[in-house]
């Protein structure tokens, strides 16, 4: 962890009165000042001891200081993503590691929430002691919800407010999660509320998660003491949260790609870009390998229209200061940990050089050190516990007693890179006492299958917009419970899908004709792989070829996917208690 010491201050006192020479120098760079918004020219760092010692032109050089000639470079702070899930990268912790420091990612604050909602704070006692072995800087947030909605989903894990205060006390916890529950946040649910307080008590900050342009909505839930999200995806929302004191985090990841509009508040309305952040949130293993991590975020802000400096500002010295760790992270300065990048063209934002704690980790776009291999409990590898192999019968959909012929039914529909869903009712028959897709029909089946307690409990619905026509696709990725989810037209194919995935321990699966297409195997915690960035995304490419096969043209189909039994964003999901409507927090029939 970052602390103060003394004796290595008075060295850097040292070296930066000439007295001490640096153990290392950065020379001749174009410095990328976050604290005024200005470009330094000709400018050499000294690094002692891990940290900046002296900016400027005459650094103190001695026999043995390394020195890295930065002619013709800029040189910034490491990047910082303040919102983001390992998890949904599909990585451990290591390999994810691997996977951003070449982008020039040295610090994140991490939700591991999908862990928490598998295995409760073990599960993030375990991914923080991974952590330890990395050189990557891994903070955390304390999950807030976990449920994510209580009383609308069978969860794996319930922390309470006495766990979440427990966790708080974690090495390397900064706050707390983003606040799912905004209903509870809004009616004053004390057990959110309790959360909330334990937070601020000890002087860390609470995080957001509003997916909502109203006004009185946004200031009631500010007024709770919540001054950030990520899920605006409008420029009139944005501007609204920013306007009222929060912090908007401006996401771009994998599939949820919002700075096209959102970054408008600052190119089009004025807004000091010290009121947003930039953010990934959820990126998978093919976007970090094609596209790049934080820095491809900050590379759409430029291209966008903002400008450079601005662009890097919003991430790395406002998500510093956010978190209240700017004394030591997120510029380049005297007494500033030396986490640093040298970018040749800050339009295309690809570091040949990063730093981490002043050791060289990568360069042009390669990881110069080894990591350990990861390694994580027996326990943690057998997360999918059900009573019984799933057949066709328990995912047929009976209809209401009675009711025969063609009927209207709700459906959860979805669209392409949007995390929001809407509720529409679409045709079906019913034949037998059961609900059955009419010929030429555009929606699916779905199931939520309970992975966690061997219960049998299964919630069922109708999902339209991903475009299957034929097989089955499952996945143990399902935010946030994290149940076993199947979709499909083919019950066979359905029940098929689901036990692959029973049998390899999680991961994500299509199926055809009872025959795998693709697979993902994820078996720690039916969420992360032991395989590296590339390998995952191989197999995630067979798996959207998979679903291209099965009848969808969706981005990532998968990740849309794994939003279906998410209980917390508007306007209707699928859980194991059936279908939810987010809005009102309440159970509907499927038949209208």
């Amino acid at each position: 962890m970052l602390e103060y010491t003394p004796d290595v201050r008075a060295r850097l006192s040292q070296v930066a009165l000439g007295h001490m020479p640096a153990d290392l120098v950065i020379s001749h760079a174009t410095l990328v000042n976050v604290h005024t918004g200005e470009l330094e020219f000709d400018i050499s760092v000294a690094i002692h001891s891990g940290h900046i010692a002296y900016v400027g032109r005459e650094p103190a050089v001695g026999a043995n200081t390394q020195m890295v000639d930065a002619r013709g470079q800029y040189l910034i702070p490491g990047l910082m993503d303040g919102h983001m899930h390992i998890e949904s990268s599909m990585l451990s912790v290591t390999e994810f590691a691997r996977a951003v420091l070449p982008h020039g990612t040295t610090t994140v604050f991490m939700d591991p929430h999908e862990m928490a909602n598998v295995f409760g704070l073990p599960g993030i006692q375990a991914m923080l002691q991974e952590a330890e072995n990395v050189p990557l800087r891994v903070f955390t947030t304390m999950p807030s919800c976990v449920p994510a909605a209580p009383g609308m989903e069978g969860p794996g894990i319930v922390l309470g407010p006495q766990d979440v205060e427990m966790g708080l006390g974690l090495p390397r916890v900064v706050g707390l999660s983003e606040v799912m529950d905004f209903p509870g946040v809004l009616r004053g649910d004390p057990s959110v509320l309790e959360k909330i307080r334990a937070t601020w008590d000890r002087r860390l900050v609470a995080t957001g998660h509003l997916p909502t342009a109203d006004p009185r909505v946004i200031q009631a839930y500010a007024a709770t003491g919540i001054y950030s999200d990520h899920e605006s995806t409008t420029r009139a929302e944005a501007l609204e949260k920013a306007r009222r004191g929060i912090m908007v985090m401006i996401r771009e990841g994998t599939a949820w790609k919002d700075v096209a509009e959102c970054i408008k508040i600052i190119t089009e309305d004025g807004v000091d870009p010290h009121q947003c952040m930039l953010v990934t949130d959820d990126v998978e293993p093919s976007t970090l390998i094609h596209e790049g991590h934080l820095n491809h975020v900050v590379r759409r802000a430029i291209q966008e229209g903002v400008d450079p400096v601005a662009a890097i500002q919003m991430a790395t010295i406002n998500t510093a200061r956010y978190f209240h760790l700017e004394d030591l992270l997120g510029s380049v300065a005297p007494g500033k940990v030396a986490d640093l990048c040298l970018i040749p063209d800050l339009r295309t934002m690809r570091p040949s050089l990063v730093l981490v704690q002043g050791r060289i980790v990568a360069e042009n776009g390669m990881l110069t050190i080894d990591l350990p291999p990861t390694a994580y409990p027996p326990a943690f590898t057998a997360s999918i516990r059900v009573n019984h192999p799933i057949t066709p019968d328990d995912l047929l959909i009976h209809a209401d007693p009675g009711v025969k012929g063609p009927v209207w039914v709700r459906a959860v529909s979805v669209s392409n890179n949007s995390v929001m869903t809407r509720l529409e009712n679409v045709p079906a028959v019913v034949e037998r006492g059961l609900i059955q897709r009419p010929d030429g029909a555009d929606w699916a089946y779905a199931a939520v299958i309970d992975r966690h307690h061997a219960s049998g409990a299964i919630g069922q619905g109708l999902v339209r917009g991903f475009g299957l026509t034929q097989g089955a696709v499952a996945s143990s990725v399902a935010h946030d419970s994290h149940q076993l989810i199947v979709m499909g037209a083919d019950f066979h194919d359905m029940a098929y899908a689901a036990n692959v995935l029973i049998e390899a321990g999680g991961g994500l699966v299509a199926v055809l004709n009872q025959e795998v297409l693709a697979i993902v195997r994820l078996p720690i915690a039916g969420l992360l792989s032991t395989e590296s960035a590339s390998s995952v995304a191989h197999e995630l490419d067979a798996l959207k070829q998979a679903w291209r096969r099965l009848g969808s043209s969706l981005n990532a189909p998968y990740m849309t996917f794994s939003l279906i039994a998410l209980p917390v964003i508007p306007e209707v999901r699928i859980t194991t208690y059936g279908l939810v409507d987010v809005i009102k927090a309440s159970i509907l029939p499927l038949t209208v």
